[in-house]
């Protein structure tokens, strides 16, 4: 499996500059389940050697572009030709294995109509290596790959979420020409891919957590591209839409949803008795401070899906306050019964949605909203129906006071910290954050305390003095216990 050497650096973390790099268009479940669409059987497409680059590298971003995108893979480097070889002996044919980072510029993609030439094939889109992991060591159906971006991890997934088996890849292929050696496969990315701006460091590494084999992170930093940009006489312009900026900021991770039963308790009971249970656990800083509900008498049950706003800074919000920004994509991927959380530093200068938000999150089937900014046309966004707190009204638009900056992740709302997928409740008394794992036990507790409550109050009403009734001393107690278990 000796291959010529090269002294070309982009070629470093590879046995030589390969002939051929064949890529997959769609094989983790992950991913498929995020793009709703699930392949049969792989489908492929070519990327020149000449867009290959090692590690470290940079990779620039045309002018006048806005979606490049990342995608941490597993590649396979050819140490045998093979033509026409069955699924058993297939990985015989497989030299190693190493990282690479599948670039996209989705700005191209549309006029590529699934070639990818452009839109995947420009000089270093492909960095690859750092190391070669011998793949006669390791488990191909034991294989991780992880992808960071400015150090906060991306992509977590291991071949045992692929729709189909590494070796299929290159039986399916030495179907139909030969892979010789030094050929790569790059074998699809999962779900996490999104879009990279310049200034952020994206870093791939492929290992095996059995045997401790690791190619090492491949670092590939993006640079604003200083070129003239892309010449209309030629060919086809970088053009956005929509659709493109959805699949190329991807979506997040899906939660598993509420359940019924416990929604059902959580809509009963009040704010007031869930804090009281959880102060009881040592929980006193829970409550979203400073919001009020748009509509009177609504009650919000859901769990968090966080968005958070930076200061306005003129020149953060011209790269990240446009397009398919933060908040256009939660409110986008919002899932039934989730609760958009906004993390707007308590400024309530300017709104930090509008009616048409509201309405396509009601239109997701979200569970309401809360901000502890403002809220620009309250009226129509209370008119929409939806639950939604907020610290007040304002005319202004977004851009007056905040950026748009990231979404899933802790963040901090009204003086507390919320998390994806902490259970939120409010009422007219305002609202409350319960860890998941907590809220079984704290809305049956409160339900319970809450029928104590209404029984002491009856009393109350009768003409009984609270003097050992609130609290209940032994013999008020016996005679509630003794009433409530009566049929």
């Amino acid at each position: 499996m000796t291959i010529d050497d090269t002294t070309d650096p982009r070629f470093a973390g590879l046995p030589g500059r390969p002939g051929k790099i064949i890529a997959v268009h769609l094989s983790y479940a992950s991913r498929a389940a995020q793009r709703g669409r699930r392949p049969s059987a792989p489908s492929y497409f070519l990327k020149p050697s000449s867009s290959v680059a090692s590690s470290p590298s940079t990779i620039a971003r045309p002018a006048g572009t806005e979606l490049l995108a990342f995608e941490g893979e597993i590649a396979l480097v050819i140490g045998a030709e093979a033509r026409q070889v069955d699924l058993a002996e297939a990985w015989d044919h497989v030299g190693w294995v190493t990282a690479a980072n599948d670039l996209g510029l989705y700005d191209l993609r549309a006029a590529d109509k699934g070639s990818n030439a452009r839109s995947k094939g420009g000089d270093g889109f492909t960095p690859i290596g750092p190391r070669l992991i011998d793949a006669r060591t390791v488990d191909p159906a034991q294989l991780r790959v992880r992808t960071w971006v400015n150090g906060d991890l991306a992509q977590d997934d291991t071949t045992a979420g692929l729709i189909f088996p590494l070796a299929q890849f290159v039986a399916d292929l030495s179907q139909h020409l030969t892979l010789e050696p030094g050929d790569v496969i790059l074998t699809g990315t999962p779900a996490g891919s999104s879009v990279i701006a310049p200034g952020d460091v994206v870093e791939v590494e492929v290992d095996s957590p059995a045997t401790g084999a690791s190619s090492g992170r491949l670092v590939t930093t993006v640079v604003e591209g200083d070129g003239p940009g892309y010449d209309d006489t030629l060919g086809s312009l970088p053009a956005v839409d929509d659709t493109q900026r959805a699949e190329a900021w991807g979506a997040a991770p899906e939660r598993p949803a509420l359940d019924p039963s416990l929604r059902e308790k959580l809509e009963r009971v009040t704010v007031a008795a869930l804090s009281q249970q959880l102060r009881q656990r040592g929980l006193d800083n829970v409550t979203i401070d400073g919001v009020r509900p748009l509509q009177p008498g609504a009650k919000l049950v859901g769990t968090a899906r966080t968005l958070r706003f930076v200061p306005n800074r003129e020149d953060l919000f011209e790269s990240h306050g446009g397009g398919y920004n933060a908040q256009k994509r939660v409110f986008d991927a919002v899932g039934a019964g989730e609760v958009v959380v906004i993390e707007a530093r308590g400024e309530a200068g300017s709104g930090t949605l509008g009616d048409i938000l509201a309405i396509r999150a009601r239109a997701r089937g979200a569970a309401g909203i809360v901000t502890d900014g403002g809220v620009r046309d309250a009226e129509a966004v209370a008119a929409v129906g939806l639950p939604v707190y907020a610290a007040g009204a304002h005319p202004a638009v977004l851009g007056r006071k905040h950026v748009p900056w990231d979404h899933d992740l802790t963040i901090a709302c009204g003086g507390t910290t919320v998390q994806p997928g902490d259970v939120i409740v409010g009422d007219a008394d305002g609202v409350i954050v319960i860890p998941p794992g907590l809220a079984e036990e704290v809305v049956d507790a409160a339900l319970a305390r809450e029928d104590e409550d209404a029984w002491i109050a009856a009393r109350v009403a009768e003409g009984h003095p609270v003097d050992g009734l609130f609290p209940m001393n032994a013999a008020w107690r016996e005679r509630y216990e003794a009433e409530r278990t009566t049929p």
